[in-house]
């Protein structure tokens, strides 16, 4: 039954490699459940209201699962899906400062539905070619930046100066435990990721967390200095999961309360970002798995595609950010995940972690941090795929990889990187090689940044 159900023989495994291989791809991805709890937390919405860690932790782990078995069942490949990173930055840090909680997480909806549609009509071609690929691979080094300098913020190892816009520490120098605790756990990563260690990323945030609720109970720590959560042992391991954020999200409501403008370019931010990755991603893991046939085709694309859609929506429809196919997916296929079976396992640990929610109360920013910025330096290696001699490519390029981080946007970046590229192109007379969607998404972005103007114009 199995094989027929997931073709195990015409891909060449076997049940124990697809067992083994599922394992691993969770081990692996593990720590999304507790990170991006820390990333949503960390970040207030229009009206300063913050999630809770205990409800968000359920929802990320949740929505991790479903998304996973959904994969499993109708795309039969060996991917994991959980809230991606960049892709919970652009919720936290950009839509949540202009609209509520609910309103965010609708977006999130219309981005999974976006993509859904996109996948089933055939329109994504035509975004694949309006986009040039080295502004796609610049997205990503941004992201990466940008993801790396949240997490050396919330460590602490970076704040702002009195006479620079930010500098080393809060007083120019490094001082406090949580910092301490924050490069104890960078250097472990480091270390754990270069001898290829498996589950490098999950093991450093579990030792460091461990660490820290040591040290904040032996030392005199400020709690108020460990940031949103403060390393203390829980009350128990196991608890019954809070399902308090599931079905909390307004579809539209972000734009009547962000302004249309502002929320379509929140919008187009969230379907690029988790459009693209998840297209590199789900290439790179079949091609790793031997899945791709001669002419690059993956088997049932148009159904993986549209399931890393419907994660997206459910994803937002609890409040977990939008999900998609995890890049560490490829860990398992190196174990010898080839199928859906795969995903079947990983899909059925990711729903027993709903009972040990308690233990994501345990990890500070100090522990989580240094996750965000291994993974920002990980996503920087896509920058040797743009090609920086060629000055129509490599401007906006820059200028997208500089200015997510410089900005605080994702958004900000994208709309200069295809602005300046668009308009580099017709100032050297290749008017004729802008495809017109180009122009389009260069007329949103020049409205977005003129928005100040645009209210005082027309308001």
């Amino acid at each position: 039954m199995l094989d027929r159900l997931f073709e195990l023989t015409r891909r060449g495994t076997t049940a124990g490699r697809e067992v083994r291989g599922g394992l691993t791809t969770f081990v692996a991805m593990a720590y999304i459940i507790l990170l991006n709890p820390i990333i949503l937390a960390g970040a207030k919405d229009v009206t300063g209201a913050r999630l809770s860690i205990a409800q968000l932790t359920t929802s990320t782990a949740l929505a991790a699962a479903i998304s996973t078995l959904l994969m499993a069942f109708v795309g039969n490949a060996p991917f994991g899906l959980a809230a991606g990173l960049g892709l919970n930055a652009v919720v936290a840090y950009q839509a949540a400062p202009h609209m509520t909680w609910p309103q965010a997480m609708g977006l999130v909806v219309l981005e999974g539905l976006v993509i859904v549609l996109l996948a089933v009509t055939g329109l994504r071609t035509l975004i694949m070619n309006a986009i040039p690929l080295a502004l796609k691979h610049a997205i990503s080094v941004g992201i990466g930046l940008f993801i790396a300098l949240i997490g050396l913020v919330d460590a602490g190892f970076v704040a702002a100066g009195a006479g620079t816009p930010v500098q080393l520490g809060a007083t120019g120098h490094l001082v406090g435990w949580p910092v301490v605790m924050f490069c104890f756990g960078l250097l472990l990563m480091i270390l754990l990721y270069a001898r290829r260690t498996p589950a490098a990323i999950l093991i450093g945030i579990a030792v460091t967390a461990a660490l820290s609720v040591l040290v904040n109970s032996v030392a005199a720590v400020d709690p108020r200095s460990w940031g949103v959560v403060a390393p203390r042992v829980p009350e128990s391991l196991v608890a019954a999961p809070d399902f308090g954020l599931v079905g909390q999200f307004d579809l539209f409501g972000g734009f009547a309360r962000a302004g249309a403008l502002t929320a379509t370019v929140v919008l187009f931010t969230l379907v690029l970002s988790g459009f693209f990755d998840a297209m590199g991603t789900i290439i790179g893991v079949s091609d790793e798995a031997g899945l791709v046939d001669r002419e690059g085709g993956v088997p049932r694309l148009g159904r993986i595609l549209t399931v890393d859609g419907v994660a997206g929506m459910v994803g937002g429809s609890v409040s977990a950010s939008a999900n998609t196919v995890f890049v560490e997916s490829a860990a398992g296929v190196g174990e010898g995940a080839r199928t859906g079976l795969a995903s079947v396992v990983t899909g059925a640990l990711l729903g027993l972690t709903l009972l040990f929610t308690p233990l994501a109360a345990v990890v500070p920013a100090a522990a989580a941090a240094p996750a965000l910025v291994l993974v920002g330096a990980l996503m920087m290696m896509q920058s040797k795929n743009v090609p920086w001699d060629d000055v129509e490519l490599a401007i906006p390029a820059f200028l997208t990889i500089a200015l997510m981080p410089f900005t605080y946007s994702i958004t900000n970046g994208v709309g200069a990187g295809v602005i300046v590229y668009t308009l580099i192109k017709a100032a050297r007379g290749k008017v004729a090689e802008i495809p017109w969607l180009l122009w389009a998404v260069s007329l949103v972005f020049l409205a977005y940044f003129a928005i100040d103007w645009l209210e005082r114009l027309f308001g």
